[in-house]
């Protein structure tokens, strides 16, 4: 989360168009919430075409405590995340997002991961605004945080990184120091200050305090989630009409196939180009063959001749070891 800048060139960007094709090629299985993440922030950024008309102004959407309180604008509390006033502030953001967001869907599954990005983005946003409040309540320490002006992912990604290494005893890199990884988040958010004044310290914060308010609330359900259990019901719905439309166009294309003919359901008698039907076993047969290569029947015309050759159909022992001889040939 980021309380400056203005919006440089563009240059930087197909850097990250690279990095980010690289790391999915490499990968077997392709998280697609990550990259709809990726896709919704930097499209969000660049406003191609009419999203430029679409989309709210980055003006209309700054992080402002006292904004969000006294005129009750809840679409800065949520939009604000996925806004960003450089290259460089959308470039670093979504690089961590890119390496936190593989690692925690591919564990996780992309419903689990989804329901976890929307409690976070909403946890870490709610907990900055009552940071911001409380400091001005309690404290009367209004200056730096209640009007401050903040837009930005990185609030998320503070709290994905709490949830990311919540349980790992390895150490890790922050920015040149090794550090135990469960503290990395703490570490960071100091850095970050030191290095980067401007940068939203609430805000980082708040993700962070997100991150173990989220730990602590899944701790107390040995199954899913409530919100686990709802996104995976809307996927399921939503789902099916998907599911249907490929079934059927599988059916239509892809016939089943045994040896080197057809078998068919109810389409007794109809003849294919190139092919025709046995009325007793419905195997479709080449037209060079005047025998059923399934069941050995002759071919014939006419409901008589249906009649017929069901009246003489053999027995089922017999169509197997018919069967098992043709293939054995």
């Amino acid at each position: 989360m980021d309380s400056w800048g203005r919006r440089p060139s563009r240059g930087m960007l197909p850097l990250l168009a690279l990095h980010v094709a690289s790391e999915y090629y490499r990968l077997e299985r392709k998280p697609p919430v990550t990259a709809g993440l990726l896709l919704t922030n930097t499209l969000i950024y660049l406003r191609p075409g009419a999203l430029n008309n679409l989309l709210p102004t980055i003006d209309e959407v700054w992080f402002n405590p006292n904004i969000i309180i006294k005129d009750r604008d809840l679409k800065r509390l949520l939009l604000s995340a996925f806004y960003h006033v450089g290259d460089s502030h959308l470039v670093y953001n979504m690089t961590s997002l890119l390496w936190k967001g593989v690692q925690l869907e591919t564990s996780m599954g992309s419903t689990k991961f989804t329901s976890m990005v929307v409690a976070l983005l909403g946890m870490s946003q709610g907990i900055t605004l009552l940071l911001a409040k409380a400091l001005l309540v309690f404290f009367n320490y209004d200056r730096a945080y209640y009007y401050e002006h903040s837009v930005g992912f990185s609030g998320v990604l503070f709290a994905m990184k709490v949830v990311l290494n919540s349980q790992s005893e390895n150490y890790t890199y922050v920015h040149g120091l090794i550090v135990p990884a469960r503290y990395a988040a703490w570490a960071e958010l100091i850095l970050i200050q030191l290095f980067v004044p401007s940068a939203s310290f609430l805000g980082h914060l708040g993700g962070i305090l997100a991150g173990i308010l989220y730990l602590k609330l899944r701790g107390l359900y040995s199954g899913d989630d409530p919100l686990t259990v709802l996104f995976r019901k809307i996927t399921g719905i939503l789902g099916r009409p998907l599911r249907y439309i490929r079934n059927f166009f599988q059916l239509r294309s892809r016939p089943r196939i045994t040896g080197r003919g057809t078998v068919g359901g109810s389409r007794i008698g109809r003849d294919v180009s190139g092919t025709w039907r046995c009325r007793a076993c419905t195997f479709d047969n080449s037209d060079w063959l005047s025998v059923c290569e399934m069941c050995g029947q002759q071919r014939g015309d006419g409901l008589a001749s249906v009649r017929l050759h069901r009246n003489r159909e053999p027995p089922l022992e017999e169509l197997r070891r018919r069967r098992v001889e043709r293939f054995v040939r």
